[in-house]
């Protein structure tokens, strides 16, 4: 099987090289176009029309409309009108990376600890090539706070971490490295950062004796005594004599290109591009241990780093990140180095541990039973027929394949745990390394930081209201009734999402607003959560309020048992609604959703037997995609 195969252009840290790359003759097409179409929404930030799709990937409608139905029918994408918005399930495949790797379950606990006491963001990034991609965001909030995500790939140059990652860097990175700065000058295959660009700057005399020298060529067009190659020498150093490096623009000698353009002058002097020490900060942070970002990325981000080393090797690095409102850079190494380099000590010590544990009860290498995305893909495929490309979702599957325990398996392991026949295992293992979402290495494959770029940056942000929304809509149409989220906020409920019929009669409640919650049914599924509900000032808003705290307590025992709430105009009169809880990953309560409607509607018993099991329903696909988001980040609950 070809290995290291350069990876095809569009994915990121793509090269000259990579750009012209050849396609393997075994790799399977559609999931190489399946691909394209997930990265094309990632950029979009997670929507896209399907014609932007058909412009962006430069494939046919027809496929696009292949491709999007395929990945809806998996739950990666929801098919809303004409656009294709990219869905929570779709995180599955990088979570399979994250739990691969395994230092987000070691290490964030501790990034999130230093945040918390220098209420300063803290962000872990591993290298992913030549540039760096964030594996985990601890971001303080405040009007200037730090806006990078879960998945964001930067360029290592205009980065803290991006020195440090150098420092283990060969002469093919380096190489790959200047490819990528000549190919791409302004970073554009970078959204997460803005553009690099600096003027030509002069001083007064440089201007008149810049004058006094486009004259003189004017007259004698042979005396430019600036056509030497600027590129000549090795590197640039910022603050000393201007010896451009070769990496300067796109390595092209800038006085035989543009002779009569001013700053083509002996005594123009040319700001550095961003970046263009990159060698030299990699020198120092090699020395140092340490390195720092002033205003690289944009004016007034600041950030120091340190690597964080497993066996010798950088695992990830560790960032303070501040705003020069706060610290300047050097005012963040003088003041902040000393806990940081304490807080590396206590990760690297995590680290050593765990690999001793493992060590000390070694375990053959972990294969999950096999999944049955396989046989589900073969159902779809019998039941859409052409609309649905059973070869992207198979090859999509075999990502999954790796998780936590599964951070390296051979061609065998793949098979048995997606199910797959070892032949389509291989042809999916082919493209996915084409593509660098995986590395090989005597016969067993790893997967690579680059399969956070499938959709996880835009989706890390995602609250649990926004991934709520398309199953309360569903959920609202198919009963015909109001239905609506809210979370426990101390002895009240807010309501975070909210859809509504269009009734003479209905329930008009808008988001945000707040409601005491013993008599809702919304309020009780919560409360019936906690050890010590807050059942305090139970006031009568009905005649049949329940106002009694020993009743109450009876009632939200027979809730949390249940595991439902039904409350009949309580709250008010002919209103009458039945709520079940929402439960993150661990079981813990975090949200409910209700059904309300006026009581003309519906009986209770009614509600019962035919509200709660469309409800319960609704409300187990929102907590699988809440799973699924929630597994290495939190999830705001608004």
């Amino acid at each position: 099987m070809p290995s290291n195969v350069a990876p095809a252009p569009g994915t990121g840290t793509s090269s000259a090289a990579g750009a012209e790359a050849v396609v393997p003759a075994e790799a399977v097409t559609p999931l190489i176009r399946g691909i394209a179409v997930l990265r094309r929404l990632t950029d979009a930030d997670g929507v896209s029309s399907l014609s932007g799709l058909e412009r962006s990937t430069g494939l046919a409608r027809s496929t696009v409309d292949r491709i999007t139905a395929t990945l809806a029918r998996r739950g990666y994408v929801r098919l809303d009108g004409r656009d294709a918005v990219l869905a929570p399930r779709l995180m599955e495949l990088g979570n399979a990376y994250l739990a691969a790797l395994r230092l987000p379950r070691l290490l964030d606990a501790h990034a999130d600890a230093l945040a918390d006491e220098l209420d300063e963001s803290v962000s872990l990034a591993v290298g992913d090539q030549d540039g760096i991609r964030f594996i985990h965001q601890a971001t303080r909030r405040r009007a200037m706070s730090l806006s990078f995500r879960i998945g964001d790939l930067l360029p290592a140059e205009r980065t803290a971490p991006g020195p440090l990652f150098a420092t283990e860097w060969g002469d093919r990175e380096w190489a790959r490295w200047h490819e990528r700065r000549a190919a791409d000058p302004e970073d554009r295959g970078f959204p997460a950062v803005p553009a690099r660009s600096r003027p030509i700057e002069y001083g007064e005399d440089d201007r008149n004796d810049e004058k006094d020298r486009i004259g003189a060529n004017r007259t004698n067009p042979t005396n430019r005594k600036n056509g030497k190659d600027l590129t000549a020498a090795q590197d640039l150093t910022v603050g000393k004599d201007l010896t451009v490096g070769k990496d300067l623009t796109v390595g092209k000698s800038l006085a035989a290109d543009r002779p009569e353009e001013p700053g083509a002058g002996r005594s123009a002097r040319r700001l550095p591009t961003l970046g263009d020490d990159f060698e030299q900060r990699t020198a120092e942070a090699r020395e140092a241990g340490w390195a720092l970002d002033d205003q690289l990325i944009e004016p007034g981000l600041v950030a120091l780093s340190m690597p964080v080393r497993e066996a010798g090797r950088i695992a990830c690095v560790v960032s303070v990140v501040s705003h020069t409102s706060r610290h300047t850079a050097a005012d963040l190494r003088d003041t902040l180095l000393p806990r940081l380099r304490e807080a590396v000590a206590a990760m690297e010590r995590e680290l050593r541990e765990a690999q001793h544990a493992e060590s000390a009860t070694p375990t053959p290498r972990a294969t999950a039973a096999p999944s049955g995305l396989a046989v589900w893909a073969g159902a779809s495929k019998q039941e859409l027929g052409r609309e649905f490309i059973e070869s992207l979702a198979r090859g999509l599957t075999v990502i999954t394949a790796f998780g936590e325990g599964r951070a390296e398996l051979n061609l065998t392991e793949v098979a048995q745990a997606t199910g797959l026949a070892r032949a389509t295992a291989r042809r999916a293992l082919i493209t996915l390394e084409h593509l660098g979402y995986v590395t090989a290495h005597d016969r067993v494959f790893r997967l690579t930081p680059r399969v956070l770029g499938l959709g996880f940056p835009p989706l890390s942000r995602t609250s649990l209201a926004e991934i709520a929304a398309p199953h309360l809509t569903e959920l609202s149409q198919r009963l015909h009734d109001s239905v609506s989220l809210a979370v426990l906020t101390g002895d009240e409920i807010q309501y975070t999402g909210r859809v509504s019929t269009s009734r003479v009669m209905s329930v008009h409640i808008t988001i945000g607003t707040r409601l005491p919650a013993y008599p809702t049914a919304l309020g009780r599924v919560m409360l019936a959560d906690l050890p010590e509900p807050p059942l305090t000032e139970l006031l009568p808003l009905t005649p049949r309020t329940i106002t009694d705290p020993a009743r109450l307590k009876a009632v939200l025992d027979r809730v949390r048992e249940e595991g439902y709430a039904l409350v009949d105009e309580e709250l008010e009169v002919g209103l009458r609604s039945v709520a079940v809880p929402v439960r993150e990953r661990g079981g813990r309560v975090v949200a409910a959703v209700n059904v309300a409607m006026h009581s003309s509607r519906r009986t209770p018993e009614e509600c019962v037997a035919e509200v709660l099991p469309e409800l319960r329903a609704a409300v187990g696909r929102i907590e699988e995609d809440l799973w699924v988001a929630g597994r290495f980040r939190r999830v705001p609950r608004t």
